[in-house]
């Protein structure tokens, strides 16, 4: 979890599943759910504000780019937002860091948005990791929530597509 959210260039790595699997095994007893969210939640906090750090010092070259990626007014809606979308996650606290959000303001959301992905992954993972389907087809389950995952980035990606092409 910390390295996915810590450095930008591993946006690829599996974090939704991984929260899930880690709750389905809390489940069982092997590990206490508790101590797992705690941990997970400071490692995801951690890495995001290494990754908005990064992009805070070395940003304002990658700002100047006058990227149509980087808007300062869409910070705040993607800090929290972010957290539920693979490679988004990985790149919104660069970001935030690069734009120069105010650190009090992106801590903030982040500890939000860190306690509700963590939080949901693993309860999700703790609540139906047993269920014999589940257990079944844990591999199914798996791949579905990484396409769950990557689906609204997907549809943001074709609508903003095709909304270019109408302008063209």
């Amino acid at each position: 979890i910390f390295v996915e959210t810590g450095i930008v260039v591993m946006p690829f790595l599996p974090g939704d599943s991984l929260l899930f699997a880690a709750g389905a095994l809390a489940a069982t007893g092997v590990m206490d759910p508790w101590l797992l969210f705690f941990l997970l939640w400071f490692a995801a906090v951690l890495g995001d504000n290494c990754n908005y750090w990064v992009g805070r010092n070395i940003g304002q070259r990658v700002y100047d780019w006058n990227s149509r990626w980087i808007k300062r007014e869409h910070l705040d809606k993607t800090i929290v937002f972010a957290r539920f979308m693979p490679i988004i996650r990985t790149i919104a606290p660069f970001v935030a860091g690069v734009g120069k959000m105010p650190y009090r303001r992106f801590f903030t959301i982040d500890v939000f948005g860190g306690l509700v992905w963590i939080g949901s992954f693993i309860a999700l993972g703790y609540g139906f990791g047993n269920l014999p389907v589940v257990k079944d087809n844990f591999m199914v389950v798996i791949f579905a929530i990484i396409g769950l995952s990557v689906m609204p980035g997907l549809i943001a990606a074709i609508k903003a597509r095709q909304q270019g092409k109408k302008t063209i």
